[in-house]
């Protein structure tokens, strides 16, 4: 299904690299069954092409797992170490879409996600925040919001760990905010 552009007030095609400093990657998975640690990722790097025709855009991602926070120290290096992301080993999480659909007005990315070592397909449920005048004069800024749910022991994160400690599922939240690129 295509999108033209004319429905999405103020579209702009072109290349958009994220805006660090106005942006979150986060996550929340269950611990113990009863309660949720949320942690984020501080360092991305993105990279959207919005295409004149919405559906043939694409986007692109890498995140440094050195950068996972989660607002403790101690836990912080216990995620890094092999029990869970192996940082080492592994110090990229990466995204990649392979399309970009619309449904009833709601917006879909599909893509492969390469989290440990291990590249499974993910859809992400976006919202498109809209396209505006940037700080600077002349710039431009992106505005969009998704979400998704992964197993992490589909990507064999944690599988030692059983799912009475630690829930399987967890919740990756986007929130990203890009410039135009000159």
């Amino acid at each position: 299904m295509s999108a033209p552009t004319t429905e999405i007030p103020g579209y702009t095609a072109g290349t958009w690299v994220i805006d660090g400093t106005h942006s979150d990657v986060t996550f929340t998975v269950r611990h113990l069954g009863v309660s949720k640690v949320r942690g984020r990722f501080d360092q991305v790097e993105t990279t959207i092409v919005t295409a004149e025709n919405v559906t043939e855009s694409t986007v692109t991602a890498t995140i440094k797992t050195t950068s996972v926070d989660t607002n403790n120290e101690q836990r912080d290096e216990h995620v890094r170490s092999a029990d869970f992301l192996d940082v080492e080993q592994f110090p990229e999480m990466s995204f990649t879409s392979t399309a970009v659909r619309v449904e009833d007005g709601d917006f879909f990315i599909d893509g492969e996600l390469t989290l440990h070592g291990v590249t499974k397909p993910v859809t992400l449920n976006a919202e498109l925040g809209g396209f505006g005048d940037g700080m600077a004069p002349g710039s431009k800024v992106l505005g969009v919001s998704a979400t998704t749910e992964i197993s992490r022991t589909d990507f064999g994160v944690g599988a030692s760990i059983p799912g009475a400690v630690l829930g399987d599922k967890v919740k990756i939240e986007l929130d990203i905010e890009a410039g135009l690129q000159a």
